[in-house]
């Protein structure tokens, strides 16, 4: 088996395969360091740690994470909040920094004696409409080299090789949401003891835990911006005037450490299966992060294409691997729909044209529904820790 990216999807495909005893090597195009420090999502749904428990993957999300279920929205008409704890499913979400799980990931998986090559970059993949597809590669040292095996499993993201080696014919559902984000990590404590949703007339802000001295937040900001533009100084006043720190309370400030500009953006394939090659993480469907979804989706991706690889190549049976596609989207179709209402609640447009009003006065209406109404309230959890 050869697993392209070590991300979340593919460092837990390799996990489970190699223990149970299938030969399978991670070619990964960074270096290790690099892998092991790029931060991204950090909410991990209830089940993504059943998953991770199941197979032994837990241990460090367990003794380092912390435990997450209350929302916080700030709006014009005042700020309430959720405790989806005791709604819905009454689940709860797990903060633990992406990079922290990749690297218990990384490192379980070469305890176990599986093979990972940094440095080397897949190019492209061939035959895969063949028992023996070819992984096409430049290796660390620059030469140019080829990997064969039974399956591949594409899991380098939305410009990786395995969707650059798609066949004509696959479908690509794509959706620009018109919203961009300045994502923000700073060396600062939390300012909420939840997750913070501001709306507000000159654009979303959120706040996001990350641990108890780091935290992520996002700010709205016109198309095209570029991560540097803005200053600290700009980038806190900005934060406190859309939370309504007057209000609510100062935010706890810090040296930002990280940016980067987001436009929402939702991107499916389908199918996911072509021959021996398969697609999982965002190399499968890009969401946005407006619900943390990204993560939840590509360990369970992972997990089911495990099971099904698993019947196939010790046992012969290939209904899993037929299923595996249409089984995945189910998932994927029912994230994408919660991220885009979650998008619609957090945005809306600008301007005081008739149209505008329209759609403001509908994310209001959404809004006081969500303050108000158990039933939403109760949709509204199952769905937002729900993959």
């Amino acid at each position: 088996m050869v697993v392209l990216g070590a991300g979340p999807a593919g460092l837990v495909l390799g996990n489970i395969l190699v223990d149970r005893g299938i030969d399978c090597v991670v070619l990964e195009r960074a270096e290790r360091t690099h892998v092991q420090t790029r931060a991204r999502a950090g909410f991990l749904a209830a089940n993504t740690v059943r998953i991770l428990e199941r197979h032994g993957l837990a241990e460090g999300l367990r003794r380092n994470g912390r435990i997450h279920s209350t929302c916080e929205f700030r709006t014009e008409d005042g700020r309430f909040r959720l405790d989806y704890s005791g709604l819905g499913e009454r689940e709860r979400h797990t903060v633990y920094p992406q990079q922290e799980l990749v690297t218990d990931l990384l490192t379980r998986f070469l305890e176990r004696g599986g093979q990972i090559r940094f440095g080397t970059e897949a190019l492209a993949v061939r035959d895969a409409d063949t028992e023996r597809p070819e992984v096409a590669v430049r290796e660390a040292d620059g030469r140019p080299g080829r990997w064969r095996a039974r399956y591949v499993a594409g899991c380098d993201g939305r410009h990786g090789a395995a969707r650059r080696s798609l066949p004509a014919g696959t479908v690509r559902h794509h959706r620009d949401h018109g919203v961009t984000w300045l994502g923000l990590l700073a060396e600062a404590p939390p300012s909420l003891d939840a997750v913070g949703y501001a709306v507000h007339e000159r654009g979303f802000a959120g706040h996001m835990a990350r641990t108890s001295e780091v935290t992520r937040y996002y700010l709205q900001c016109e198309r095209g911006t570029q991560a540097d533009t803005w200053s600290e100084e700009r980038i806190w006043d900005e934060l406190e005037l859309r939370m309504r720190a007057r209000e609510y309370g100062p935010l706890r400030r810090g040296r930002v450490v990280q940016r980067s500009v987001v436009d929402l953006e939702s991107d499916v394939l389908e199918p996911l299966r072509h021959g021996a090659l398969f697609l999982a993480g965002d190399a499968a469907g890009l969401i946005s992060p407006s619900a943390a979804k990204g993560a939840n989706l590509a360990v369970l991706e992972a997990a089911v294409l495990a099971d099904a690889l698993t019947d196939d190549l010790t046992a012969g049976d290939p209904r899993g691997l037929d299923a595996y596609s249409a089984r995945c989207l189910t998932h994927i179709w029912r994230a994408q729909e919660f991220s885009h209402w979650m998008i619609g609640l957090l945005h809306g447009p600008s301007g005081a044209d008739g149209e505008s009003l329209f759609h403001n006065s509908l994310r209001r209406s959404r809004l006081t529904s969500l303050r108000t109404s158990r039933s939403h309230q109760d949709w509204f959890a199952e769905h937002y820790v729900g993959v």
